[in-house]
């Protein structure tokens, strides 16, 4: 039951000469005199009309049917003080001079509108409902039109769904007969919906009826939804929920009787009552496909759409077979195909036949194709995508395979579709491509936290659509505690307009390894990397590619002389022999090439399709460094609907050195992110350094918490993902959340054992104590330092050198397992204002001696 507010009478003030205002007064509008019956028929002797300021006499008399010469009664004259009322240009008639046919015509005229003015409006902006008023200044006022657009302002109102604003009008009377009319506006709160009632349903329960449904209860798990406040449309499409809910699960009878909305007494609330009639379930008959195309196998198609006799009545199959049906004409080249289901209900058996008759239909060409709506990209970076040219015959594989193209370009709106339409001739199809351009180019300026690199601050500037040829440029800084990048890059996708795409980078890179003792983590060995890579790419097929690519890079790998050398050397002691092994400088030249599958629907954000990718690259033409290493990558999606997006993904390596053992800076690592759960290289082969204490006889071990490891990576990996999206309501999907939930799987093994050391391992099997071995502490440079005669350090060589005792450990090797490290967790994106935030919370299962593990990672800020 809707309540429909009515307008009250209109207040009038009287706005003296001096600016004050005189008390308000209700008018109502004068009745006119009753004429005077004459006592005989006369005509009219003279009209005059007095009263009339903007509008002529002529005017006047043109409203009514009363002339000189002409008899008159008193119907006449009544009827023309309506004609003169009905004109909306005076509030007040009346007519003098019946007696003698001396006819004068007194009208008061109805004043001008000088100004429109709202107040209390604050959740609907002026600007919104100046565009539903009619009224306007220097318009003639009338009731009428007051009326109207109060009911128009409390209508905008509703769609908000405020059903308890309430809007009064007055005026202001000014000179020379103008007004000023003023809206007063009561917004109210929004009317929510307290309740939503169910009533006929048995086979559902009411709380399986409502999540069907758009509108939502006002509760508190509801209060930051949109969908609880009334809204008429939602009404309607919920009506359609339910139909399209119980004509998926089989009940093809189904009714929505009534659908009543309520307002409560104080218009805050709306209960809503649904009828409903769910009728017997139906189960799918025979099945039948009857076409008019002589290309289609009608048994074959009937068995490929999917509905199996006996199965349950589902009304979602037979749209899905009506698609097919149509995908399935559209490859034959049939572009304007007439799918239509002929339903065979049988109410006693509760089955239902279904036969789709295919209409016949001729097969159709590309007569042209549109590209509308781009101003910065270039035709032709669009048409290059469309797998179709005008001339060729029409294919609905083609069109959507050029649809899933495009949208991977990621320059603009998301779910682009190209439209077909007749085209001047029954066998020929336009194709339009309707494109909205959307910002290609990035600046980022962002600083963040990472639960493993601490601070980062990032500076970055890419351009996707470069001067809208599709070139791609970019160039990026960052800076955290373990990391730091300069790069730039250029793309090419077609060369020259071939199909040949190019493209180069020039980086430079630091990166600072560390170990762990206890919660603190310290650096070891430095990376500091310069080179460039040339890359280019060619397609094989639709779905294949095949790229190559040559880098050169200069690699310098040192250790902090200070604290891991003795005498200008790598002391093996206070840095372990791995770690020693792995220091100095060395040119690296490389040629690799990669075999890619892709049918991804989109590259930016999949939802269905597959991606394979086989790689080798083969360091040794030239420089210090000679291996093989060869990668495959897979990866499938599948979109569940709903929202639900199922993602698997697997990928493995090896690598092998050449006539050297592979360096411990160009092995394989493993930990997050690539597996959540564990904490960065924290799965694999790693040296843990166990410390002594000396003081008893035999030596013992420390707490573990003094200890330090070292990852060392392997020389090969494996890794598997299972990751599900899901899907959110549009509030947050607003907000840019995307939470997931995954397990991933892997391990990373191999490569030389290193050479471990044990400084107290003799004197325990000898049962005697553990002695300590004397350092010389060095400079920055790695220069010794001795002792002055005041007791402070020098370089120069004063005979007495400045020492400390170095800690007696025990090394172990760990990790170097290809059993599976297994870790599950929920994960959330976040596009926040302060840039992409991900958390992660993942527990590891299963895990090896040794593995580094962490329950809870974020970062915040740019990626890297």
């Amino acid at each position: 039951m809707f309540l429909v507010l009515g307008v009250g009478p209109i207040v009038f003030a009287t706005a003296a000469v001096s600016g004050t205002t005189a008390p308000p007064k209700v008018l109502s509008r004068q009745q006119p005199p009753a004429a005077p019956t004459p006592a005989a028929q006369r005509p009219i002797r003279s009209i005059r009309v007095e009263g009339a300021q903007r509008v002529e006499p002529e005017t006047v008399l043109s409203y009514t049917r009363l002339r000189t010469g002409q008899p008159f009664t008193n119907e006449t004259l009544d009827q023309a003080i309506k004609d003169l009322y009905a004109s909306d240009l005076f509030a007040d008639v009346s007519i003098a001079g019946a007696e003698t046919g001396a006819i004068v015509l007194r009208v008061r005229e109805n004043p001008i509108i000088n100004r429109i003015l709202f107040e209390g409006n604050k959740r609907l902006k002026e600007d919104k409902i100046k565009k539903e008023v009619k009224l306007a200044p220097r318009q003639i006022f009338t009731r009428t039109a007051v009326r109207q657009d109060v009911a128009r302002i409390i209508e905008l109102y509703r769609r908000q769904g405020r059903f308890a604003a309430v809007v009064e009008p007055k005026m202001v009377n000014l000179d020379q007969n103008r007004v000023d009319v003023i809206f007063e506006v009561s917004e109210g709160p929004k009317s929510k919906v307290r309740q939503i009632n169910i009533l006929g349903n048995t086979v559902f329960s009411e709380g399986k009826l409502r999540e069907q449904m758009a509108t939502k209860e006002a509760r508190l798990k509801t209060l930051l939804s949109a969908n609880t406040s009334y809204d008429q449309d939602r009404l309607a499409y919920d009506q359609q929920k339910l139909r399209q809910f119980y004509l998926t699960e089989g009940y093809a009878d189904f009714k929505v009787i009534s659908a009543v909305a309520e307002l409560t007494p104080d218009k805050r609330d709306f209960i809503i009552t649904y009828v409903v009639e769910e009728g017997k379930r139906y189960k799918f008959g025979d099945v039948t496909v009857d076409s008019d195309i002589r290309d289609f196998d009608n048994t074959k198609l009937a068995a490929s759409l999917g509905i199996v006799k006996g199965s349950w009545y589902n009304a979602k199959q037979v749209e899905t077979a009506v698609d097919s049906l149509s995908q399935a004409a559209g490859a034959f080249g049939y572009a304007f195909v007439d799918v239509s289901p002929d339903f065979q209900r049988d109410k006693d058996t509760l089955t239902m036949g279904i036969n789709f008759h295919v209409a016949e239909a001729k097969r159709t060409y590309i007569e042209r194709i549109d590209v509308n709506g781009n101003t910065q990209t270039q035709d032709k970076i669009i048409r290059r995508e469309i797998r179709l040219a005008e001339g060729d015959a029409f294919s609905s594989f083609q069109v959507k395979r050029s649809q899933d193209r495009i949208n991977s370009l990621g320059y603009f709106q998301d779910k682009f579709e190209i439209k077909q339409s007749q085209g001047s001739a029954p066998d020929r199809v336009v194709l339009t491509a309707d494109v909205q351009e959307k910002s290609t180019g990035e600046l980022s300026l962002s600083a963040g936290y990472s639960s493993l690199e601490k601070f980062i601050i990032q500076a970055s500037i890419k351009q996707r659509n470069f001067r809208g040829k599709g070139q791609e440029l970019r160039a990026s800084v960052s800076y955290s505690t373990y990391s730091k990048s300069v790069e730039l890059g250029f793309t090419e996708p077609y060369l020259f307009d071939t199909n040949i795409a190019l493209g180069g980078d020039i980086f430079r890179r630091d990166y600072r390894s560390y170990n762990t003792i206890g919660d603190t983590n310290t650096t070891t060995y430095t990376q500091l990397s310069t080179g460039f890579q040339v890359r280019a790419a060619l397609p094989l097929s639709e779905y294949w590619t095949a790229s190559t690519r040559y880098g050169l890079s200069y690699d310098q790998v040192s250790l902090d002389a200070a604290t891991y050398y003795t005498n200008g050397t790598c002391d093996t002691a206070l840095a372990g022999s791995y770690l020693c092994d792995a220091v100095g400088n060395r040119w690296t030249s490389s040629v690799g090439y990669s075999i890619i599958f892709d049918s991804l629907n989109n590259r930016l954000n999949p939802t269905k399709g597959s991606r394979l990718s086989i790689s080798q690259d083969f360091a040794g033409l030239g420089g210090d460094t000679h291996y093989l290493r060869s990668t495959i990558v897979a990866s499938k999606y599948w979109g569940l609907g709903s929202g639900f997006v199922l993602n698997a993904q697997a990928e493995g390596g090896h690598i092998q050195g050449i006539r050297q053992d592979v360096r411990l800076t160009d092995r394989f690592f493993l930990g997050d992110p690539q597996m959540r759960g564990f904490d960065i290289r924290g799965v694999g082969p790693r040296v843990t350094r166990s410390y002594y204490d000396t003081s008893t006889i035999p030596a013992t071990l420390t707490a573990a918490s003094n200890n330090t490891s070292e990852a060392l990576g392997g020389d090969t990996y494996y890794r598997g993902r299972l990751e599900m999206e899901l899907p959110l309501g549009a509030g947050m999907r607003e907000l840019g959340l995307q939470p997931s939930i995954y397990a991933d799987i892997g391990a990373v093994f191999g490569g030389k054992t290193p050479t471990l050391a044990d400084s107290c391992a003799a004197a325990i099997v000898a049962g005697v104590a553990c002695t300590t071995t004397n350092r010389q502490y060095t400079n920055s440079s790695g220069a010794p330092l001795y002792l002055d005669s005041s007791g402070n350090s020098t370089t120069t060589n004063t005979g007495t050198p400045y020492t400390y005792a170095l800690s007696n450990y025990r090394e172990t090797y760990s990790g170097n397992s290809p059993k599976p490290r297994v870790s599950i967790g929920i994960g959330v994106n976040w596009n926040s204002p302060f840039g992409p935030l991900r958390i992660d919370l993942a527990k590891a299962l299963l895990k090896q001696k040794g593995d580094d593990t962490k329950l809870v990672t974020f970062n915040v800020g740019g990626q890297f």
